[in-house]
Order: structure tokens, then C-alpha cells, then sequence
């Protein structure tokens, strides 16, 4: 029985296909060159981050980064007007430890699509998103913030780029000035210093290998 209240069966028996339709294809002659989402990787992204590429056709985008620490105060600039065309929004400490948990940066991806912006700004987070996420995003970059990786050391305006094609996210800064930015960062207080989430927080692995509890 299905949700209509007939059977499978009953269901099949009525579904017409459109002729000439291939559904199963060679794989010398995809529907598309590649699956739904590409991994990239780079100066912003040693261990990779995740972007989905169904749904949208940009391929490259450089702009200057707009950064923010938490997903509520990404949320407050799109609300407030002050992300233009162009702009990189860069979400941090929403990874597995630093959120902890990875929440859905949907909430940020919406406001940006209502406010016109969504095909013209990029955006990049050791979050995740949902499958209803459209334009140009990264997620689940790593290593994430909170353990000091690249991610955690863009400063505003910094240059970052996109390169779908050639599987690259990067930080357009010199590696000497990274260096000294990661000579002088600290990592921020946990949001939750007992409880579930406390223990989470500190027995996660990266989103690199899954956002997997490991044993301490």
C-alpha cells in the first residue's frame, strides 16, 4: 500500500514513460560530466570542502570576503543590506566542534536568494547546507575553525576564489601572512562547556572523515 491508498502496483500500472527516453546511460555519454556535488580543495581547504553543483551553472567566482563568526550574524548583514554583489560570505565556527554539530546554513542561502543576491555572491562555511540550497556554496570546509584551520584566519576583504573546474577553493594571501595570523590566533571559548554538547564537542572528527564521534 502506498500513501495514496493504492498499491504499487496499482500505481505502475498506470505510469506511461516518454519515448526515447534513456535512462540508464553509458558511462561514455553521461547526462553530465560529473555527479550532483564536487569536492574542491586548496589554500582555504587543505582536507576539501563540499559543493553542489546540480542547479546552478557558475563555475568561478573571486570576491572579497565578508566574515562572520556565527550563522545569526551572517543572517543580520543580508537582513541589513550590507552584502553586496560579488561578496564571498564566509560563515566559521559552525563545524563539528565549533558549533558544535554543523547546523544547516539554510536560514543565510534563503535570505540571500530573496534579496536578489543569490546568483552573484558566493558563500563558504565549516557548516553544511540542505539540498535546498541554491548558488554558489561550500560547506563542510576543513580543517574547520575552531581547530585553527585556514578558515579561521580570513580576515575582511581578503580575496577568495572559486574554481569549480579545477576543483580549487582559495585564499589569495601570502603564506608568510598566514603564518603570522596563525602565530597570533586563539581559539574561542566552547559554547558549551558541560552536557551533551560539551562531550560531542570534544570526542568529534572532522567533517573531512565524517563528523564521526571518536573515542578519547
Amino acid at each position: 500500500m502506498t500513501v495514496t491508498g493504492r498499491t504499487v502496483g496499482e500505481e505502475l500500472a498506470e505510469a506511461q514513460e516518454t519515448p526515447g527516453q534513456q535512462v540508464v546511460r553509458p558511462f561514455s555519454n553521461p547526462l553530465k560530466a560529473t555527479g550532483g556535488l564536487v569536492i574542491l580543495k586548496g589554500s582555504l581547504a587543505p582536507d576539501g570542502c563540499v559543493i553542489k553543483v546540480a542547479g546552478h551553472e557558475r563555475l568561478h567566482h573571486t570576491g572579497p570576503a565578508r566574515v562572520f563568526n556565527t550563522e545569526d550574524e551572517a543572517f543580520a548583514a543580508v537582513q541589513d543590506g550590507r552584502i553586496e554583489q560579488g561578496d564571498v560570505v564566509v560563515i566559521r565556527y559552525e563545524g563539528p566542534r565549533g558549533g558544535p554539530g554543523m547546523r544547516e546554513m539554510l536560514g543565510v542561502t534563503a535570505a540571500l536568494v530573496g534579496a536578489g543576491l543569490g546568483e552573484t555572491v558566493a558563500l563558504l562555511t565549516d557548516g553544511r547546507f540542505s539540498g535546498a540550497t541554491r548558488g554558489l556554496m561550500a560547506g563542510h570546509v576543513a580543517p574547520e575553525a575552531f581547530v585553527g584551520g585556514p578558515i579561521a584566519l580570513v580576515h575582511e576583504g581578503d580575496t577568495v576564489v572559486f574554481d569549480i573546474p579545477s576543483r580549487r577553493l582559495d585564499l589569495k594571501v601570502p603564506a608568510d601572512e598566514l603564518a603570522r595570523r596563525k602565530a597570533t590566533w586563539k581559539a574561542p571559548a566552547p559554547r558549551y562547556r558541560t552536557g551533551v554538547f560539551a562531550k560531542y564537542a570534544a570526542t568529534v572528527a572532522s567533517a573531512a572523515e565524517g563528523a564521526i564521534t571518536v573515542a578519547q
